[in-house]
């Protein structure tokens, strides 16, 4: 929560998700919305600003806790559980939305995580990703990290120790986008587990705009040249 891209620090980054998701699943009118990895609750707390009725699923206890005294200081009725997203256990043919943030970079098996999300829609329900490519290398990745050798006090944050280094890198070796989640390949996947009408996003820049306003400059310059994007399917 104390990092930006996590936690939202301005209502003007809150009223650029609250423009996504109207954009791509519409108010909620009271709709069953399911929110994957949901982590402290930051995207079920603005699903359910929108009129979702809303479930967070995560598997981490302490985001959960977290999660639940958000949405009590909010007065927000949010029914959060313990699950695991790529094998959630809820009801088939539950929910009409699902949205998941920076989720599918981590799955494992992305293709039964797919069909399980499938499973959980109603006909006509949508599904949102919103993630990126945060692996693959580029220019601009490469150039900032030559200015910060060069110049260590514009570093956003004092490298991580090479433990810490070590135990990221093997646990990415073992996700299936260990080369970087682009937007292309996801669609493909979620094509064939039988989602339709698939769109993909790439104009997130206000989200990004906002975000850069509370990060060291090359971190924002860093954030807004990545491979990000919202992936819009449907259920036929």
């Amino acid at each position: 929560d104390s990092q930006v891209g996590h936690e939202i620090f301005s209502e003007g980054e809150r009223q650029a998700w609250r423009e996504l998701f109207l954009r791509h699943l519409g108010p909620g009118e009271g709709r069953q919305a399911l929110d994957l990895a949901s982590g402290t609750g930051v995207i079920s707390c603005l699903l359910h600003g929108l009129g979702f009725d809303v479930t967070g699923l995560d598997w981490s206890e302490a985001m959960l806790g977290r999660a639940r005294a958000k949405a009590a200081a909010r007065g927000a009725r949010i029914r959060f559980v313990m699950g695991d997203a790529e094998r959630t256990l809820e009801k088939p043919g539950s929910y009409d939305v699902l949205v998941t943030r920076h989720l599918v970079w981590t799955l494992v098996d992305p293709r039964a995580a797919f069909r399980e999300w499938h499973s959980l829609l109603r006909s006509g329900g949508r599904l949102l990703v919103v993630d990126g490519d945060f692996v693959s290398d580029n220019p601009v990745r490469r150039l900032i990290r030559l200015v910060e050798r060069i110049m260590p006090g514009l570093a956003a944050k004092p490298h991580a120790p090479d433990a810490m280094r070590e135990t990221h890198e093997r646990i990415l070796r073992r996700v299936y986008f260990s080369k970087g989640a682009r937007a292309r390949e996801v669609a493909d996947l979620l094509r064939e587990a039988g989602f339709v009408s698939i769109t993909i996003d790439r104009d997130l820049r206000r989200i990004h705009r906002q975000q850069s306003k509370h990060m060291p400059l090359l971190k924002g310059v860093e954030r807004a040249t990545q491979h990000r994007y919202a992936i819009l399917a449907v259920k036929g």
